[in-house]
């Protein structure tokens, strides 16, 4: 008896096609799900990033305000005679035109110039000027800089530079003490009646992603300001 010849089926060769089709299937599938975890986790993280480059440097500005050298009382001899308002209300926030308005200490000096230059002995006087003012001897020069942050068009500039672009929802709500000699926070306002009453300020952020991968993300962050909290 003759034997048949050995071979494959057209039964085991569909088998075969069929399990490799699944396979492959299989395996795009597992592809897809990485790229699209992949994007969705690096969309998540830039706008991470964004949120915690702006907070940080607000927060950095909010701590200095109203620190103005050594010695509690300024001889203001700026040319407009415009340093005494601003000692006065170092921060203002204008939720119409979504504007911050900081005077802060300057932390550095490099590529700015300071609105005003307060120069002390840290013992008797102590005297702002505008612009740059070189101290003589025995005197500290401390810069101090008007900062203007603006919410507005999905952007937070400052100064008219833009810091961060894809924002939906921008909210501060400040901590405020019962009296200006007070330290303690015991209420909070997003319109303070007097800025003198200011403590702390609670910054709400939200971001939104432009192509959609991620759902839109709320950050926020507390800055006291060090100079009142004792």
């Amino acid at each position: 008896m003759k034997n048949r010849s050995a071979g494959f089926g057209l039964i085991e060769i569909m088998i075969s096609l069929v399990l490799g089709l699944v396979i492959l299937l299989g395996v795009t599938q597992i592809f897809v799900s990485a790229k699209t975890t992949y994007v969705t986790q690096n969309a998540s993280s830039i706008m991470q990033e964004d949120a915690r480059f702006v907070l940080s440097k607000m927060v950095q500005e909010i701590r200095m305000v109203g620190m103005f050298g050594c010695l509690q009382t300024v001889l203001d001899s700026s040319t407009n005679s415009d340093f005494r308002a601003a000692q006065t209300t170092p921060i203002s926030w204008d939720s119409a035109t979504g504007t911050l308005t900081l005077i802060s200490a300057a932390s550095s000096t490099t590529g700015t110039v300071p609105n005003w230059t307060i120069r002390s002995d840290c013992k008797s006087s102590a005297t702002a000027y505008s612009g740059v003012s070189t101290p003589t001897s025995g005197q500290l020069a401390f810069p101090i800089r008007r900062l203007v942050y603006r919410f507005a068009n999905a952007q937070i500039t400052l100064g008219g530079q833009p810091l961060v672009s894809n924002v939906t929802a921008f909210a501060l709500l400040f901590g405020l003490a019962n009296s200006a000699s007070d330290n303690a926070v015991t209420s909070y306002s997003a319109t303070p009646p007097d800025p003198a009453l200011i403590r702390s300020v609670n910054i709400a952020l939200t971001l939104s992603d432009p192509a959609g991968k991620v759902s839109a993300q709320r950050f926020s962050v507390v800055a006291a300001l060090r100079n009142r909290l004792k």
